[in-house]
């Protein structure tokens, strides 16, 4: 920044300083509930059962469920502001559950959004506890709602399957029925509500895909200052179980002070007072010619690597991400490269990962991270959105992941966190992050235009969405290569993570295809298993997760490798499949490993794993070609469409 940018920037301060509008990030993510979760939520006439919130509580006797209403709010405000000129937004995302106690079935359940978090005194019934009779149609009320209503219970309602929004009344501003989704079913249906300053949508459906109600509305001036956003619900003569079984909200949150002129007065000359002090060190630091330099020298090469897609990640200055993140306040992780904070730009969530202040350690990483992904585009991918070089900070940012990442599931048996940390990942779960690893894998090696091994792959490396889709991230060892000339990546020191590497790049510090799909079917024994390279077995006899795997194998008692904690609840076929995959691509000869190519039709039921040895082969070197090693089969039985990766070593 220069001189006059600096004098323009601090005399804006002083004149903004008797009028401050604040904005900060408004985030909570519920996966699942638990009796933990309790001091987090108001709960009126509600309660946290079977892993979700009962928002009309189930009791043993089933009549005792009529005539009741309930709500469950998150316990602190979400603040929108007082003037229409204010744009507070928000997206919430929740999982609703609908089933009938009786034949006919009760009310329906709600998304609120309201100033008071008492439950409203006869509200059951078709109030859905949003309203009364003598609140209904009032201005008092100060309540929007999102109706999922599954009873006709007025002349204007358009049937008993249909969601509607409400402003301070039960009866409908605008309704929409649905055709292919029914409401008391049973199942899980996801929601999706997004509000940008003027426009909710309204998004129902498996992943929340389909818009089922976009209406332009003035949130500010319908609702208080302060705002409690939870749910609603009630039941009538006939009976339902209203539930929340996970629950996930971000939005941009305002809050104001009011001027005050003493205080203006008070602080403006202070604030003269420091600027001229900044100026008188800054004109000397400037005559000793001590100007501090901005950037990283490879600053300019970031942006020439990047360049030209339109899909590419801008740049960003250090006082935007300062900003976004509350100056680097609110820690999501920390690892050896540094740490990674929740930020909100232009009302997103973001993550932003921070690297060590010693720039010239983080300095390759940081370039190889950008100009690799940088580059990249695939659904499952971590998506950089953009980048920041300046004043020695070396900073990327990355579109958010609400679930963190893959070992945090995995392994909260072996090391216990956060409430988040102690859900069990289901079989069907665990099986689409190996399919999504799998497909962000074969695009690396043979989707792009230059072939990229990402050189980490691992349980920590893995994100995940909101659905629990994978995102493959870290892309700091990861190196390009040329399809058509280049087999490999040679590197000056190892590269890697202990008990992931495959046995050959210990011996010739090199990168290729191979070593990543090693790499791969560790993570696949990982997710299986729920255990890592470190903790094989209680008795600690085996010396690698591998070893334990094959041992089993051996026995024919492969199955004894799937997470006890699942409770035997899993596809056995499809567990078997893949447990064999994964120690096919764990064999210790690189040929003998599958491309990502036949892993993807292996897990896609198109062919039979590969077949391996009962016996885990020992590792020799220089590997052996087998015999019918040739163009024709090697897709299918020797590791893809790839040249041998072990030709002569070409240079970095």
């Amino acid at each position: 920044m220069g001189f006059s940018a600096m004098v323009k920037s601090l005399l804006l301060a002083t004149l903004l300083l008797g009028a401050i509008a604040q904005a900060r990030c408004f985030t909570f993510n519920f996966p699942s509930f638990n009796e933990d979760n309790e001091k987090d939520l108001i709960l009126e006439y509600s309660v946290i059962k079977h892993d979700a919130i009962q928002v009309t509580d189930d009791v043993t006797d089933a009549s005792l469920l009529k005539n009741l209403s309930g709500r469950a709010l998150y316990k602190s405000p979400f603040r929108f502001g007082s003037k229409s000129k204010d744009k507070a937004s928000f997206n919430s995302t929740f999982v609703l559950n609908i089933s009938n106690k009786t034949n006919q079935g009760g009310e329906g359940l709600a998304f609120i959004l309201t100033g008071r978090t008492d439950l409203p005194q006869n509200s059951h019934g078709q109030w859905l506890g949003i309203v009364n009779e003598s609140t209904n149609g009032s201005a008092t009320a100060k309540i929007v709602a999102v109706e999922f209503d599954t009873r006709k219970s007025y002349p204007e309602d358009l049937d008993d399957n249909h969601v509607g929004l409400d402003v301070n009344s039960i009866y409908s501003i605008t309704q929409q029925s649905l055709q292919s989704i029914k409401l008391v079913s049973g199942d899980n249906i996801t929601v999706k509500v997004e509000y940008d300053g003027e426009l909710l949508k309204v998004f129902v459906g498996e992943n929340a895909s389909t818009l089922v109600i976009s209406e332009t509305i003035d949130l500010v001036t319908r609702l208080p200052e302060k705002v409690y956003v939870g749910f609603s619900a009630s039941t009538g003569n006939d009976t339902q179980l209203n539930c929340v079984k996970s629950w996930e909200f971000s939005g941009l949150d305002l809050y104001k002070e009011d001027p005050n002129l003493l205080w203006v007065w008070i602080i403006v000359p202070a604030v003269l007072v420091l600027f001229f002090v900044f100026v008188f060190l800054y004109w000397k630091w400037k005559c000793k010619g001590e100007v501090p330099v901005e950037e990283v020298e490879d600053d300019r090469e970031v942006e020439i690597c990047i360049q030209g897609s339109s899909t590419a990640p801008r740049k960003f200055r250090l006082e935007e991400l300062k900003a976004a993140t509350e100056n680097f306040k609110n820690k999501l992780g920390e690892g050896g490269f540094g740490t990674v904070y929740e930020g909100f730009l232009e009302n997103k969530a973001v993550a932003v990962k921070r690297f060590s202040r010693d720039a010239r350690e983080g300095k390759q990483d940081f370039i190889a991270e950008v100009t690799t992904i940088g580059n990249l585009n695939h659904k499952n991918l971590v998506k950089l959105l953009g980048w920041c070089s300046e004043r020695n900070e070396l900073i990327l940012v990355y579109e958010f992941m609400p679930n963190k990442s893959l070992d945090k599931f995995i392994f909260c048996n072996q090391n216990p966190g956060p409430e988040t940390d102690q859900i069990t990942l289901n079989w069907g779960k665990r099986y689409r992050i190996i399919n999504g690893v799998a497909q962000a894998l074969d695009y690396l090696h043979n989707g792009c235009e230059k072939r990229v091994l990402h050189r980490d792959i691992k349980a920590s490396n893995i994100m995940l969405d909101s659905e629990f889709n994978a995102r493959l991230g870290d892309f700091g060892l990861a190196r390009t290569i040329h399809c058509s000339d280049q087999t490999h990546h040679s590197t000056k020191e190892v590269a890697g993570t202990p008990g992931y590497m495959a046995p050959e790049s210990i011996l010739t510090w090199r990168a290729t295809v191979e070593t990543d799909i090693y790499a791969f079917g560790v993570l696949v024994l990982e997710v299986v298993s729920g255990r890592s390279p470190g903790d094989q077995s209680k008795k600690n006899k085996y010396t690698s997760l591998v070893d334990w795997a094959w041992e089993n194998y051996s026995r024919e008692r492969i199955l004894d490798v799937v997470d006890l904690h699942l409770n035997g609840d899993f596809n056995k076929e499809e567990a078997e499949c893949v447990l064999i995959l994964a120690l096919a691509c764990c064999h210790p000869n690189p040929y003998q490993r599958p491309s990502t190519k036949t892993a993807l039709r292996v897990l896609t039921g198109e062919v039979a794993p590969p077949l391996i040895p009962k016996a885990k082969p020992s590792f020799m070197w220089p590997a052996m070609e087998p015999p019918s090693f040739n163009e024709d089969s090697k897709d299918y039985t020797f590791g893809g469409d790839q040249p041998s990766p072990f030709a002569e070593p070409s240079g970095r």
